[in-house]
């Protein structure tokens, strides 16, 4: 069962020009995303800076304003409902990319972990404490962190912080927009097993953002891959990972480094191939603007942007 639709998103940004400054071009940041995302699992949205991942995220949520299309959240439209105090903000939550600004410095991590509880829930002061007590508890972190700030927390501590916040109103769907790339490679694996676990044990689904296709691979049973606001390529990870039939996803998949010695060889061969069917063939992948065809099917669930045949 899909626990979110979105279908034929698109989000276009005004450019203004002239003397009295009126509305001359617009840049379509996103520009007809269409996905589904199974209840319990990780869904993987792709691709590099400028891509429109961040911004579909975003719109998915509210804090973008969309242009045209469609959100569904549990078979219900709520397009229309994203921004105003409802079901959906307490079932639909945000972490965000850097730990360092997403938390307020001059607020104690009780009074962050407890604002959305104030916003949607009605709490004595003595039950509102015991909440974040507990909350911090199921993140990894002491009790007694409750009257610290946000500076005297390691980055990934506040990411968990972070954390504790988004799932304070025991939502069913988290939008993770690179929950760890600010942070050092050593603790981004601690911070990605933790998510895995708290999914599980509290039944969440995710839409995970990223541009490293190393950390999607680990977290995500399908991926989408995004270019200049359109889909390239959609499917299951084994298919992206396995056959990636994009030139733009082959890029993606080459550029990962392999750290198996009896398998270097052979991926170094395979980058060089889609260095040089980049070189050669990029022109065929996309139209005469340079943006990607509508998706074609290969499969049933994997996808790929390219001319219609006939």
């Amino acid at each position: 069962m899909s626990i979110l639709k979105v279908e034929d998103l698109k989000v276009h940004f005004p450019i203004k020009g002239g003397i009295f400054g009126r509305t001359v071009d617009h840049v379509k940041a996103v520009d007809g995303v269409t996905l589904s995302i199974e209840k319990g699992t990780t869904y993987g949205l792709v691709g590099e800076s400028g891509s429109g991942k961040t911004t579909t995220g975003r719109a998915i949520i509210g804090l973008n304003n969309i242009t045209s299309g469609k959100v569904l959240f549990e078979g219900k439209d709520i397009t229309n409902a994203r921004k105003s105090k409802s079901d959906f903000h307490r079932d639909v939550q945000m972490i965000f990319q850097d730990p360092y600004s997403s938390l307020n410095p001059r607020k104690r991590v009780h009074d962050i972990i407890a604002e959305p509880l104030r916003n949607f829930e009605s709490l004595s002061k003595k039950e509102e404490k015991k909440r974040v007590q507990e909350l911090l508890e199921l993140v990894g972190l002491s009790p007694e962190s409750i009257q610290k700030y946000p500076h005297q927390f390691s980055g990934g501590q506040r990411q968990r912080i972070g954390i504790a916040r988004a799932i304070a109103l025991k939502p069913k769907l988290i939008i993770a927009d690179e929950p760890v790339s600010a942070l050092d490679v050593s603790v981004q694996a601690q911070v990605l097993n933790f998510m895995q676990d708290i999914q599980k044990e509290l039944d969440l689904t995710y839409l995970f953002i990223s541009h490293d296709l190393g950390v999607i691979k680990h977290m995500c049973s399908h991926i989408g891959i995004m270019y200049k606001g359109r889909y390239v390529e959609e499917g299951t990870t084994e298919e992206i990972f396995k056959d990636p039939q994009h030139i733009y996803t082959k890029r993606l998949v080459a550029a990962i480094p392999d750290i198996d010695p009896k398998r270097r060889e052979e991926h170094a061969k395979f980058r060089q191939e889609v260095k040089e069917e980049y070189e050669k063939s990029y022109h065929d992948y996309f139209d005469e603007e340079g943006l990607a065809y509508d998706l074609q099917p290969l499969t049933k669930t994997h996808f790929v942007a390219m001319p219609e045949k006939g």
